[in-house]
Order: C-alpha cells, then structure tokens, then sequence
C-alpha cells in the first residue's frame, strides 16, 4: 500500500487533508561541544494496569545521561523532567530534541522556549535522528533495569545509582575509554 501510496504522489495524483499538520524540521546542530544538543526520550513498561516510566536525556557530545521513573507520563511531567535534569547537570542546554510523542506536544515546546531553550522533533519514521537517547535507553534497560525488580520503589532507588555509574565510572568506547564526566572536564 504504502507502495501504491509513493507512486501516487509522484505522480501528482493525490491529495492530502486541509488539516495534515506538516512539519518543519530546523538543520539538526553538530553536537562539537557538550549542550548544543541534547535529546530526550520516554519508555513504558510493562502491562496497561501495571505500567511503569521512565524519562531519558542524553548529551550527544559528552553522553552525559539523566533519567529518572514516574508514575505518568505527559507534557507537565516532560517539563518537570526537563527542569529537573538541568539543574542536576553542569551546563546550560541549548537544544532539546524529542520525538513527535505526546508528552512532548506545544506545552512542553512553550516550556522549552520560556526557559530560553530551542525544541526540535525528529524527524518522522527516522528512528536514528534520536539513535543516542534509544540507545541510552537500551543500556539502562539491560544494565539496570532488567537486574531490578519491576516496582517504582526499587527503580527509583536503582536509576539514580546507575546514572552515577554510567556518568562517573562507567567507561564509554565512543568517548575514546572516557567516562562522561572527563569529557565535560575538557570543556
């Protein structure tokens, strides 16, 4: 179908709704210095009644990361998250970059901007525009969270441990055996 769709639209031959939202996607920054781009990402887990969150950010410079569990997930959340990860760390975001989710909607973009900070989406079905945080996630996934028990009491005591690892200890081979915390040190 999707197929059918392409060579449709090549051809001129369709016509899309008055309301599709188009979206504009400023030029992705090259991330030469810790802060210049920062992204951020959510992750579910578990059943609908039993669901559990967590919120991820990562600089792609320094691979600085920050997480954290809640209980839901929603711009104001995604807001409060945000705050919260930039007090935490050592340098001023200047650009926060996130899927096209529902927690990070207008209010969330508002959010951004009041704080003096630019948001940029990905791009749609292009997974690798956020490679660094769902990779980030795919680790505190495997190293954390697979080895705790699924309850917001024991990942709210495990996430803040393993970001100190991750951050501190924990060596990375694309920061040439630097952990992030050396590399932000170099700035």
């Amino acid at each position: 179908m999707s197929s059918v769709k392409r060579t449709l639209k090549r051809q001129g031959l369709t016509k899309y709704s008055q309301w599709k939202k188009w979206h504009q996607y400023p030029e992705r920054p090259f991330p030469e210095k810790p802060r210049i781009l920062v992204q951020i990402d959510s992750m579910r887990e578990g059943l609908p009644k039993e669901h559990l969150y967590v919120y991820a950010l990562i600089d792609v410079c320094s691979r600085w990361a920050y997480a954290k569990p809640v209980k839901a997930i929603n711009s104001w959340q995604s807001a409060r998250f945000f705050q919260e990860a930039q007090q935490t760390s050592r340098f001023d975001f200047k650009l926060i970059q996130s899927d096209h989710g529902s927690e990070f909607a207008k209010w969330f973009t508002k959010r951004l901007i009041s704080c003096g900070v630019e948001h940029r989406h990905s791009r749609v079905r292009k997974p690798t525009d956020n490679g660094h945080v769902e990779r980030f996630i795919g680790t505190l996934q495997r190293e954390c969270l697979n080895r705790t028990n699924r309850s917001f009491k024991a990942w709210k005591k495990a996430i803040p441990e393993f970001i100190h690892y991750y951050n501190t200890t924990r060596p990375h081979m694309g920061l040439d055996m630097k952990t992030p915390m050396e590399v932000l040190r170099s700035y």
